[in-house]
């Protein structure tokens, strides 16, 4: 005998309520439902079943608007019904509420989970509804400038196209609905889309053992804003990094490759169910990072379909255009994969994924694989420079021929590469030794060196300086390994007195550029540290050297 399933529901006995059932099956994949048997299975029969063939279709009839095939059965000398429900096109109520069929349940569906099935049984999406009352005047114009320069790279959209004005780009993004922006409209260009979509922003904490939060931070602004913002606060703050020498040479590897992060942050704000008030979460650990968004999977779907080959069907499909011609994701459907792929070529391992009632989980556990943070020496180039990323190959390059570019002309001019991008390259590569800032901003002008001439450089220097350097500038840099907060350095050297700490050891430390803060931008936070700088790491192991 047959047993209860998706499609598949056993009744004893006939109860008009069951015509909830029947609007389930018509929400659903359509189903049958028999009258008659147990639920395990075991025919019992109904007394009243050829009655019961003329009334259930005009019940469901009269209560559904639907048609129904209702048909007689026999098992044993037992009469029992067969009432076959088709799968409607067009969305089905029963007094006004609506029912669907999931797993073995009956469910009522309300809230965010209605406006769900809504929009499918219209053949609509969330990011497609239009919005009253938002105008193009509304929207950033910076950020429709960062999307011709991304989509001019990627060469997704015609030339003629990104010179229109901003309607007309919106226009030919699909982001017009008769009149009216779409919801997509506001997520991706307005400055504050939280005025019209509640929780459409990103919460980041840090959390010890015993999920105890020890500090956390809100990204706002639109969908393009989040991405910049959250790559570089999580990069900078919230993960730690390894830190590794090769001869002089600082290497300095995040526990999570930078692509697989932005591929996922990407995942989760693209196919976010922004219906849900609450926002996209991450959640940071000593060990591993957590990335949870309330996105839906398409009916049928489970983690196992994410991992494998299947076709796309995005969530927010108007959003997710317009990421894929500003070439942010390459192709839709491969955000999983590409995820899985870069953290193999850097020689990580596959994430976790997974999906339950709070959304769509993706969790990366830190680790630091020695071809991750080990260069291989036997690979350098012609004048004996350590090979590089193609991204600061690329950097390497322009700057040979334009020494003087500033940050924002460097990601102007080089394919496929961000402010954000140039930023990080720039400070892994001095880190490296392959550039030289000139005057105070490391940022704005820098120039290329080989390998050959900062060795040469910083053993020279160093040998001839120390000599020169204060005994307290020797003292402090001397008791330095890693990050480590003023307090701690302070009971290290047994200072109590903050003011002197300051003023004798620490303060001429950072001005002759041996200690650098680990939190630039935020010299006030409590979360301030002190590390050596590359000048730092020469003195201290020229003073270990000389002991």
């Amino acid at each position: 005998m047959i047993a209860e399933s998706q499609n598949i529901e056993f009744k004893e006995s006939w109860r008009d309520e069951y015509l909830k059932w029947i609007c389930g099956f018509a929400n659903a994949q359509g189903g049958m439902l028999y009258i008659g048997i147990k639920d395990n299975g075991e025919v019992c029969g109904v007394p009243d079943a050829k009655k019961l063939m003329e009334d259930i279709p005009n019940k469901v009839r009269d209560m559904l608007g639907i048609l129904v095939g209702v048909n007689l059965k026999e098992k044993d000398g037992k009469q029992y019904l067969e009432i076959a429900t088709e799968a409607y096109p067009y969305p089905i109520n029963y007094r006004g509420k609506y029912y669907q069929r999931s797993g073995a349940t009956n469910q009522e569906l309300k809230g965010a989970a209605l406006d769900r099935f809504m929009f499918r049984k219209q053949g609509k999406t969330w990011d497609g509804v239009p919005v009253p009352y938002l105008k193009v005047e509304d929207l950033d114009n910076a950020t429709f400038d960062l999307f011709r320069k991304y989509a001019k790279r990627s060469g997704r959209m015609d030339d003629t196209d990104l010179m229109d004005d901003n309607q007309g780009l919106l226009e030919k993004l699909r982001l017009y609905d008769g009149n009216y922006l779409k919801r997509a409209a506001a997520l991706l260009f307005h400055p504050d889309p939280e005025r019209y979509v509640t929780g459409s922003f990103v919460k980041v904490g840090f959390f010890r053992e015993g999920m105890d939060l020890v500090y956390q931070d809100e990204v706002h602004g639109n969908l393009f804003q989040q991405i910049v913002k959250l790559m570089d606060l999580l990069c900078t703050k919230y993960m730690k990094a390894i830190i590794t020498y090769e001869d002089i040479q600082r290497i300095e590897t995040l526990p999570i490759p930078r692509e697989a992060l932005r591929e996922a942050l990407l995942n989760a704000c693209i196919n976010k169910d922004y219906a849900e008030s609450s926002p996209v979460q991450i959640r940071v650990y000593e060990n591993k990072l957590e990335i949870v968004n309330g996105g839906v999977l398409p009916d049928g779907w489970t983690v196992e379909t994410l991992l494998s080959s299947h076709r796309s069907i995005p969530y927010n499909p108007d959003i997710a255009n317009t990421f894929f011609r500003a070439g942010e994701i390459e192709a839709w459907g491969r955000g999983i994969e590409r995820i899985i792929m870069a953290c193999q070529k850097d020689g990580f391992s596959t994430p976790q994924f997974r999906y339950d009632a709070s959304g769509i989980w993706t969790i990366f556990n830190f680790e630091y694989p020695e071809r991750a943070v080990i260069r291989d020496s036997s690979k350098t180039t012609e004048n004996g420079m350590q090979e590089q990323t193609e991204q600061q190959q690329a950097i390497l390059s322009f700057l040979k021929e334009h020494p003087k570019a500033t940050r924002k002309e460097i990601s102007e001019n080089i394919p496929n590469i961000t402010e954000d991008d140039v930023r990080y390259n720039l400070s892994r590569l001095q880190d490296l030794g392959l550039v030289k800032a000139i005057g105070d901003s490391f940022i704005r002008i820098v120039i290329p060196m080989t390998a050959h001439d900062t060795a040469h450089d910083t053993a020279h220097d160093t040998a001839h300086d120390t000599d020169k350097v204060s005994e307290h500038i020797k003292t402090l840099v001397a008791c330095i390994d890693g990050e480590v907060d003023r307090e701690t350095l302070q009971s290290t050297l047994g200072i109590k007195h903050r003011t002197y700490f300051r003023n004798t050891y620490l303060k001429p430390s950072m001005d002759e550029g041996y200690i650098e803060f680990t939190l630039p931008n935020e010299k006030q936070s409590k979360l301030q540290k002190y590390r050596l700088t590359k000048k730092g790491w020469a003195l201290k192991e020229n003073l270990e050297h000389n002991k």
